[in-house]
């Protein structure tokens, strides 16, 4: 059985950092991993990607040189570094298992975790 837990989510001052962490439990050799966020009443936006074999690395523009993805050699976690942070990345965030091609698209993920509460706010 497939599990993704998010963890790590709060609340920040604009400039600050948070560390967000994806516990996967189940089948994730040779898949692809994603963050996605969904803004207060907005739709769910693609963050950021990690392939299995490679580590090679997508970002939205929005948070590239910010944001920093991550996996365990052994593929079991997941993290997202997040710094600067903004009051425009005020979101839930989800981590998620991706099968197919784009990695930017929500229909490339096939199991998602619950998500967890990002607020940057003074």
């Amino acid at each position: 059985q497939v599990q993704l837990v998010e963890s790590g989510g709060g609340l920040v001052q604009p400039g600050g950092s948070l560390r967000l962490s994806c516990a996967a439990s189940g089948s994730f050799n040779h898949y692809g991993m994603g963050w996605f966020r969904q803004p207060p009443g907005k739709e769910r936006e693609f963050v950021a990607a990690i392939t299995w074999d490679f580590g090679i690395t997508v970002y939205a523009d929005s948070v590239r040189d910010r944001f920093t993805i991550s996996r365990d050699s052994a593929g079991n976690t997941m993290s997202l570094e997040m710094n600067s942070l903004k009051a425009e990345d005020t979101a839930v965030y989800y981590c998620a298992r991706g099968f197919q091609s784009p990695v930017t698209l929500t229909a490339s993920y096939d199991y998602w975790g619950q998500g967890t509460q990002v607020t940057v706010s003074s």
